[in-house]
């Protein structure tokens, strides 16, 4: 095809697994439609993290009887600095 448009986009994945550390805003997924904003992350075809923290994922039913997968961001604990 013209324009290289027959190979596979590879733009469109999963960028992060499971137990992985991310900071805020860094992209989680992008151009999947099977995976779904769970806490912490927003987006819709683009999902990224909105604090820094630990990927995590979850699957649940939802009201259709369809079992999507959920991305979600355990958030990290920031220790606070002590001026001694």
């Amino acid at each position: 095809m013209v324009g290289g448009f027959s190979r596979p986009r590879k733009d469109k994945a999963l960028k992060v697994s499971n137990g992985q550390q991310v900071k805020a805003g860094h992209i989680l997924a992008r151009g999947i439609p099977t995976y779904k904003t769970g806490l912490n992350v927003k987006g819709l075809g683009t999902l990224f993290a909105l604090c820094p923290g630990e990927v995590y994922f979850s699957r649940k039913k939802t009201r259709g009887g369809k079992v999507r997968t959920f991305i979600n961001v355990k958030p990290q604990i920031l220790k606070k600095k002590t001026n001694s």
